[in-house]
């Protein structure tokens, strides 16, 4: 299927149609940010799409195909990447390195998390005992991710999004906020609020008979990293390039991210009702969402499909007429503007 150029020229502004949306518990509130039903038209299936958007076979069988040795890459790349900018900061040794460094390795947090994530749909190598090895020991552990945790309540966000047991419902209700919100959140999120409450959690556990075994095993992770950056005599690196940036920065990246891709939608069989679609730029996609998430709405259509062939799909959806252009936010600053025009 060839890649098609997706238009946003319309009479319609994607998020003119916000509005207040519907209580489903005290303070909770949803579907302020849901297209009007004139935009979205009924037109699956379509070729090799189903009814639900989903590729049929034999297209089911290309996109949902593992791309093992390149994965090898991208974890790899992953630590290069975060080391290197340490080691390049450190080799500089000037304050804007360091500061540079700080921002670069809360987006390393981004390439841990969402590898993580396509690890927890068993979509980052195909023998099972090598994905969750990697996902959690070379991946998860190390961005503070307990990986099963973190699966059971993916995979009950993607049974039923915004439904009883979606596990981020808080984060993304109530949307469109006032901008004074929306600062308040980002404020928390950069200065080390949000951040330290993750922390403290992970602490805590360590006290849960439950918790305790997957704590442990995060907490010795960072120790071992801790331990290796002080025996290369930068034993400062770790507090400083790595827990803070994870802690703020990282904070931001992924409250940006999530309420990007459901913020203000609702629960609904039609995944264009609690999944937003934005045009994918480079420095988005270098900052907030790499890895292809960005193609998010696709990837709530059939989340079987790796990351890699995610664009096929959602272009697949876009010329059956399923995703028009009038519901594609042209950049996430639109998004995120009409996110904080409460």
């Amino acid at each position: 299927m060839a890649r098609t150029t997706t238009t946003t020229a319309s009479a319609i502004e994607p998020g003119s149609w916000a509005h207040t949306g519907e209580e489903v518990a005290p303070g909770i509130r949803t579907g302020g940010m849901v297209p009007p039903q004139e935009l979205l038209p009924e037109t699956l299936p379509h070729g090799s799409l189903s009814e639900s958007g989903r590729p049929r076979p034999p297209l089911r069988d290309e996109l949902r195909r593992i791309p093992n040795l390149r994965n090898v890459g991208n974890v790899l790349a992953v630590w290069l990447q975060s080391f290197g900018v340490v080691a390049l900061a450190i080799w500089i040794d000037r304050p804007v390195a360091y500061a540079a460094a700080f921002l670069l390795m809360g987006r390393a947090f981004a390439l841990f998390g969402i590898l993580t994530h396509e690890a927890a749909h068993r979509l980052l190598f195909s023998n099972k005992r090598a994905n969750d090895f990697v996902g959690r020991w070379l991946l998860g552990y190390p961005g503070f991710i307990p990986l099963d945790i973190y699966r059971r309540g993916h995979m009950a966000h993607h049974r039923d999004e915004f439904g009883p047991d979606e596990p981020d419902l808080v984060l993304y209700a109530n949307y469109p906020v006032t901008r004074a919100s929306m600062r308040r959140k980002l404020l928390r999120d950069a200065f080390f609020v949000s951040g330290w409450s993750n922390l403290k959690a992970l602490l805590v556990a360590l006290g849960s008979k439950r918790g305790r075994p997957v704590a442990t095993r995060i907490i010795a992770v960072q120790l071992v990293l801790w331990a290796t950056l002080w025996v290369v005599g930068a034993w400062w690196v770790y507090p400083i390039l790595w827990l803070a940036p994870w802690m703020t920065v990282w904070r931001v990246i992924n409250r940006l991210r999530a309420i990007a891709e459901h913020g203000g939608m609702q629960r609904s069989d039609d995944r264009r009702e609690t999944t937003h679609h934005v045009e994918q730029g480079l420095l988005a996609r270098f900052w907030f969402v790499p890895y292809n998430t960005g193609w998010h709405l696709a990837h709530h259509v059939d989340s079987g499909v790796p990351f890699q062939h995610l664009p096929r799909l959602h272009d697949g959806l876009v010329a059956a007429g399923w995703v028009r252009p009038e519901v594609i936010y042209p950049n996430y600053r639109a998004l995120w503007r009409t996110l904080a025009s409460g």
